[in-house]
This record gives C-alpha cells, sequence and structure tokens, in this order.
C-alpha cells in the first residue's frame, strides 16, 4: 500500500504535474469529477480493507478474494508503466511483486482447515 502512495507522492515533484491537478486533471484517469475521484478512493481503499478481511472473511471467500485482487492491482501497476517516471517503475515493480506474491500463496492454500 505504502509504494502507492509513495508513488503518487513523489509524483508530485515532477514537472507540471502540480499545474495540471490545479487545472483539475489527474493524468490518464482524465478530469477529477466525483465519479473518478470516488472509484479512485476505493481503488485504495481495498488493500487496506483486506488487512483486515483476511482475518474476518472465511477462508474461501479470502483465497479468493487475495487471488482476484491480487491479479487485478498486478493489472493496474502493469497498466500504469509505460511512460512513467522511472522512481515510479521501481515502485511498480515492488508492487507488483508483493500482490503477485499474495495471489501465489493464496493459490497454494489448503482448499480446507485440518480438522484435527
Amino acid at each position: 500500500m505504502f509504494c502507492y502512495v509513495y508513488g503518487d507522492y513523489f509524483g508530485l515533484y515532477v514537472v507540471g504535474t502540480l499545474a495540471d491537478m490545479n487545472r483539475g486533471s489527474m493524468g490518464p484517469l482524465g478530469h477529477a469529477t466525483p465519479g473518478v475521484l470516488t472509484g479512485v478512493s476505493l481503488m485504495m481503499a481495498i488493500p487496506s480493507l483486506m488487512v483486515a478481511l483476511s482475518l474476518l472473511l472465511p477462508a474461501r471467500i479470502c483465497r479468493w478474494a487475495c487471488i482476484v485482487l491480487g491479479l487485478f492491482y498486478t493489472a493496474i501497476m502493469a497498466a500504469s508503466l509505460p511512460g512513467s517516471e522511472p522512481f515510479y517503475k521501481v515502485l511498480a515493480v515492488i508492487e507488483m511483486a508483493l500482490t503477485l506474491a499474495i495471489t501465489v500463496v493464496a493459490t497454494r492454500w489448503p482448499r480446507e482447515a485440518n480438522r484435527g
């Protein structure tokens, strides 16, 4: 999660970013409409929620959530790589390694809880 935040934070120092923000632009996401901001907020909230949900959800649901969301967030980061700054690429690769690791670990979980 921190890689996402740091990437966005360090991106504020890229020349022209603040001017674009002042014009209401969110780069490839387009204009900062309430819908876009809500969508991005939900996208950023899910990794934080998964920390608690991984303890609260039944194992089968948690396993599939980790697999699906791990692949989804890996794809998001991969899509953000072309044309990005080198610092962002470093953070994106780290984030992709983490989300893929979550996916791999989740695929290896036992399908049923040990009884006994």
